[in-house]
């Protein structure tokens, strides 16, 4: 059994999409198609060359991102939400999917590009540091790291989006492996854009 402050297990998720097979409305909702708006307009690149999208769901940014990517490997604990997002995305070569949980799990390639949206609440904030750890130790240099998250809060998420971005802001400034480029606050999400 979960607790508040401990990570979201897949059986979660599992539960989530057998009840709706788009349960955040990610297809449909004018406030997802806006934020995805805004998420792929704060890319300072025209061209990734290797994007990694950490909770990719059913693919719908993933759709939204794969033009603007060479190599683009999308990621989700669910099989059913790959299911969908494969469908979505057939036809699009230069994008791979797999099931993964992390921090436990983590790819074995490095990135100029990684997108984490709507993902960093679901852990502890102890896995968020083992998936932060991560994440900086996979980003090339000058490679842009993206975070996207709701901010208020959710009662059964362990953490909150504000949460998520300042365990980031902490590894800015001098001596940090980050730099911070940009800052949105939007009604009910914030966006922050992160180089290497």
């Amino acid at each position: 059994m979960n607790t508040p402050k401990d990570t979201l297990t897949p059986d979660y998720f599992d539960a989530v999409y057998r009840a709706n097979e788009d349960p955040w409305q990610f297809a449909s909702s004018p406030y997802e198609r806006d934020k995805y708006a805004a998420t792929v307009a704060a890319l300072p690149k025209a061209v990734y060359d290797s994007a990694f999208e950490i909770g990719c769901s059913i693919g719908v940014l993933t759709q939204q991102m794969a033009p603007r990517c060479r190599q683009l490997l999308a990621v989700d604990v669910n099989e059913a939400a790959l299911k969908q997002a494969r469908q979505r995305l057939a036809g699009q070569p230069q994008v791979r999917f797999a099931q993964m949980v992390l921090p436990g799990e983590f790819p074995d390639e490095m990135f100029d590009l990684i997108l984490l949206s709507e993902v960093g609440y679901y852990w502890s904030m102890d896995d968020l540091l083992k998936a932060q750890a991560k994440i900086i130790a996979h980003l090339r240099p000058g490679g842009h790291l993206l975070l996207v998250h709701w901010t208020p809060p959710v009662h059964d998420y362990p953490l909150t989006g504000d949460e998520v971005h300042e365990a980031f802001m902490v590894k800015t400034g001098p001596g940090q492996p980050l730099r911070h480029l940009l800052h949105q606050r939007h009604e009910t999400y914030r966006l922050d854009l992160f180089a290497a």
